[in-house]
């Protein structure tokens, strides 16, 4: 058994399974049916996406990678931490890439409250401005459509109802 499990682990090494979020979920207290509405708004589940952000003058501001679409500030943390060796390293392995947009999410949860409001801070920060506020509403609206529709398809309940 433990042979098979294996064979099959490795044979699916990029893809972001169910299991995947399932397992994020439980280790940081995130409703994995929300991870996945996540992953599914950042990437459409592609583990290769790459994303660069730029400013109005056409500068890279900073790279999103992976399923998630981890953050180059997020990467360089996870680097210090010696979790991966370089920001490209997220692209390797999208169950680990779920993981890190786990302890993302779990970390904005903790600083802003288990709400849609603050889940907007994923994506578009905490910066104060009026600019980012409407950015974060916006894209919590955004994932909440994909939530209700992966509910609406018979995806497992809520471990915490995000508010």
């Amino acid at each position: 058994m433990r042979c098979l499990w294996l064979v099959l682990a490795l044979s699916m090494p990029l893809q972001a399974s169910a299991f995947c979020f399932q397992e994020a979920g439980q280790r940081y207290g995130v409703d994995p049916v929300l991870l996945q509405a996540i992953g599914i708004q950042e990437s459409n589940l592609q583990p290769g996406a790459v994303n660069l952000n730029r400013d109005s003058s056409g500068n890279v501001l900073s790279t999103d990678y992976g399923v998630m679409q981890i953050s180059t500030r997020n990467a360089n943390r996870l680097v210090r931490m010696g979790l991966i060796t370089r920001a490209e390293d997220l692209l390797t392995n999208a169950c680990f890439n779920v993981q890190a947009g786990a302890w993302v999410l779990a970390q904005h949860l903790r600083v802003c409250g288990n709400t849609w409001r603050c889940l907007g801070s994923y994506n578009a920060g905490f910066d104060p401005s009026q600019r980012q506020e409407q950015r974060r509403l916006h894209y919590a609206q955004q994932v909440r459509n994909v939530y209700d529709r992966l509910k609406a398809l018979g995806a497992a309940p809520a471990h915490l109802a995000i508010r």
